[in-house]
């Protein structure tokens, strides 16, 4: 089978359901940032090692439920209800990691910068990117309101795991964190 079809040459993709959009949709914008957001987070999984397997699971688990918010994006009409959903219960998953994560970690008292060696680093990538899927789909849900809300909190929550995620391998690798001063 061909990868390549030709169909988008004219500036438009399928929607699933076999719409086409322009590439430049709103929709499109949306599940292409989370797809971009896939790509940084499969990334981040394959730099850490095997020391970090609870992460390593928890980041799979996060592509796969990325990989249905990108779909119910790429949706149109009734053709999302009969696809792989996002549930509450991912949204609370997603919490019970973050606070499992954070459990293990000095509270917070002061803003950090995202550095702190290459997978801290990397964790704060992908929230940035994450950030910007759920700006996306904030835009597209203004135009398209079949688009879930659910979707849009999920990627919201996902944002702070990657926060915490990163604070969480800085403490796992020996980093110190770095406070923000800000001048005056």
């Amino acid at each position: 089978m061909k990868i390549y079809t030709r169909k988008g040459d004219d500036g438009t993709t399928s929607l699933v359901g076999g719409a086409r959009a322009l590439k430049d949709d709103a929709r499109i914008e949306a599940y292409g940032t989370v797809d971009e957001l896939m790509a940084h987070t499969g990334y981040l999984h394959d730099l850490l090692n095997i020391k970090h397997a609870t992460p390593r699971a928890q980041l799979e688990w996060v592509l796969d439920r990325l990989m249905s918010c990108a779909s119910l994006l790429a949706a149109e009409g009734e053709v999302g209800k009969r696809l792989p959903q996002v549930y509450a219960e991912d949204i609370a998953r997603l919490e019970r990691e973050i606070d499992g994560l954070l459990a293990e970690l000095p509270e917070l008292q002061h803003f950090t910068l995202p550095c702190g060696g290459p997978v801290v680093s990397y964790a704060h990538v992908c929230r940035t990117v994450c950030r910007r899927a759920e700006r996306r789909v904030v835009g597209a849900a203004k135009r398209y309101p079949e688009v879930p809300e659910v979707v849009r909190e999920f990627l919201n929550r996902l944002s702070d795991y990657f926060y915490a995620l990163g604070r969480y391998l800085g403490q796992a690798e020996g980093a110190t964190e770095v406070r923000w001063e800000p001048r005056v």
